[in-house]
């Protein structure tokens, strides 16, 4: 594979770059995975697709690559299909409470794999609000298996699951930007397509290219708007929630426009502490869940099986979340 070739098509800039199709795209970002790019040439595709953006096309290829090299979990028992949650950014502003949905699906017993980064960055990440809920990180493939089996909850690495998109992610702090496999770490499923994604965009476009990804390649996801880039319901006011499954998709809860109503009871700080603390507290019914993250958990319960009918996730998420309240 001639490298300079390809840096010649993909980065004459926005307008005037050429597409990878499918086949070149697996090609080229199965040799990235593998370390097979000479170190000055991998920085220089990457920028160079940062700059030009992905096409379907690419996606598609890229997705391959990666989905043939990822390494498999075994499906958790209990029919109901498990949640991958993928957390790669953590908090920087609002609190994180990617932790608090994970063990409301663990309470409904649906099995929960978080998958992401232990580098803070200077944000409050999932990893270390988890460790303050005595939820270590697996460090192997057989621990993910058992805790998946034994807890119903596990968090595990990127590394463990893709050495090489984890090296790839890695080089974020040499470059400065992100690069394709951020985007990549959020659609992967160790489980062979028996799971729901939860898969976050920043923008309204990645929103659209994120469908249709789905829709194509007919996998089962729920997409929104993240908050701070973590695949969680905006606890202040709700983002869209769009449920794409067997090439459709279906809109469960449309976003919430105009004035705030009202503000969520929520951590009064974003350290790992305090908002496992304040998780604890939702989780023994000392404080309400706020309300976006209710809507979230009904789609979830949809998405992975525990119902077939949307209006009763509703009802069953309403239900147990006002019981636990009241406990």
């Amino acid at each position: 594979m001639s490298y300079s070739a390809i840096l010649k098509e993909i980065a004459r800039g926005v307008h005037g770059a050429r597409d990878l199709s499918i086949d070149e795209a697996d090609q080229l970002y199965g040799a990235m995975l593998d370390g097979g790019v000479p170190e000055m040439e991998l920085g220089a595709i990457l920028i160079a697709l940062r700059m030009k953006g992905e096409s379907a096309d690419e996606l598609l290829g890229f997705y391959q690559a990666l989905e043939s090299r990822l390494y498999s979990l075994a499906l958790p028992a209990g029919g109901v299909r498990p949640v991958v949650i993928p957390t790669y950014n953590g908090a920087r502003h609002q609190p994180n409470l990617v932790a608090l949905l994970a063990l409301l699906l663990v309470k409904f017993g649906i099995p929960v794999l978080l998958h992401g980064t232990l580098e803070s960055q200077g944000r409050t990440t999932t990893a270390y609000i988890l460790r303050e809920l005595g939820i270590l990180p697996c460090a192997n493939l057989g621990q993910a298996n058992l805790a998946l089996a034994g807890e119903g909850i596990a968090f595990v690495p990127t590394a463990v699951l893709s050495p090489g998109l984890a090296n790839l992610l890695g080089l974020r702090n040499r470059l400065g930007v992100r690069n394709t496999a951020h985007t990549l770490a959020k659609m992967i499923s160790p489980f062979k397509g028996e799971s729901l994604r939860l898969v976050s965009v920043s923008h309204p476009e990645y929103l659209e290219k994120m469908r249709d990804f789905f829709e194509t390649t007919g996998l089962r996801a729920l997409l929104l708007r993240g908050t701070e880039g973590e695949a969680l319901a905006n606890p202040k006011r709700r983002p869209e929630l769009l449920y794409c499954d067997d090439g459709k998709s279906q809109l469960l809860f449309e976003a919430e426009v105009g004035p705030l109503k009202s503000l969520p009871n929520l951590p009064e700080s974003i350290d790992a502490a305090t908002t496992a603390a304040w998780i604890q507290s939702v989780l023994s019914g000392q404080h309400p869940i706020p309300l976006p993250v209710i809507n979230q958990l009904a789609c979830c319960l949809y998405g992975a099986g525990y119902t077939t009918d949307m209006n009763q996730a509703k009802a069953i998420v309403a239900m147990e979340t006002s019981s636990l309240v009241m406990a």
